[in-house]
């Protein structure tokens, strides 16, 4: 009897095309729909794996900053990946998605080669109890993209239709569903798995979008393959809403306590 292998959702979602010159042909995928366009992370994710393939890159993700210019529409999309300056320790990419004559999307990116240095940790690990103690949470159904994720709230579930919360904190654990080993292109898309945080502050449904989101990556290689498929933890809040516009921020640890990325976006809203 032959064994069907399938791939995973993600990797079909990240999957490019080399077109050659810096150049690699993407398309959209339904699992990763959001209410316009596809899942924001998964976007930025597919940026990163762009570089990744480019037989110029150095090194391992360093940071990335994604400006969601307009809708990406379904089908077929380009993206050029560009480096900008190479150094010893250092890369520097530019990046564009399009779709026809249209920019979707443009992004920065740095790429490095990590080297031994000194290091401490200022920010702390949130204490809540190990992901196998925090039931599986239900998602909205009306977004196809949550359906990718295993998420346990251990606080600051967002509840569609339940009161206003005082606070926009959100800290749970979540991986990719099925489980797939942790990569640099997953933990991207991680790092936008947090909903707006307005809709958590308002308890309904807000109509809001992405502007722009900067990934700061201090996972290494080594630091993704101990982690494996387990779940990380993430926490997210908000500093600010106002005229239009707030902006969160958020951390993903390992399990063992390890800091594997930061991140920050700007977040259009309508309320």
């Amino acid at each position: 009897m032959t064994k069907i292998i399938t791939a995973h959702p993600f990797d079909t979602a990240i999957e490019l095309t080399p077109l050659g010159d810096g150049e690699f042909e993407g398309r959209t995928t339904a699992p990763y729909a959001n209410m316009v366009g596809p899942f924001g992370g998964i976007t930025a994710a597919t940026l990163v794996r762009a570089v990744q393939l480019d037989p110029r890159v150095i090194g391992d993700p360093v940071s990335i900053t994604v400006n969601y210019a307009g809708p990406i529409a379904e089908g077929a999309f380009v993206i050029s990946v560009q480096p900008s300056r190479t150094n010893r320790s250092t890369q520097h990419w530019s990046i564009t998605m399009t779709q026809g004559d249209e920019v979707t999307t443009t992004a920065t990116a740095v790429f490095g080669i990590r080297r031994g240095t000194w290091t401490d940790t200022e920010i702390a690990m949130p204490e809540v109890p190990p992901a196998p103690d925090v039931a599986v949470s239900a998602l909205p159904d009306m977004i196809s993209w949550v359906g990718n994720y295993e998420m346990r709230f251990a606080e600051g579930a967002v509840d569609l239709g339940a009161a206003a919360a005082p606070s926009s904190a959100s800290t749970l654990w979540v991986r990719d569903e099925p489980p797939r080993p942790l990569d640099f292109p997953s933990l991207t898309a991680l790092s936008d798995v947090f909903f707006p945080r307005v809709m958590l502050r308002l308890g309904r449904f807000v109509p809001a979008g992405t502007i722009t989101l900067t990934v700061y990556f201090h996972a290494t290689p080594d630091t993704l393959a101990a982690q494996s498929d387990r779940p990380v933890l993430g926490r997210a809040r908000a500093q600010h809403f106002g005229n239009g516009f707030f902006d969160q921020s958020a951390e993903i640890w390992s399990d063992a306590g390890v800091p594997l990325v930061t991140s920050h976006q700007l977040v259009y809203f309508k309320a």
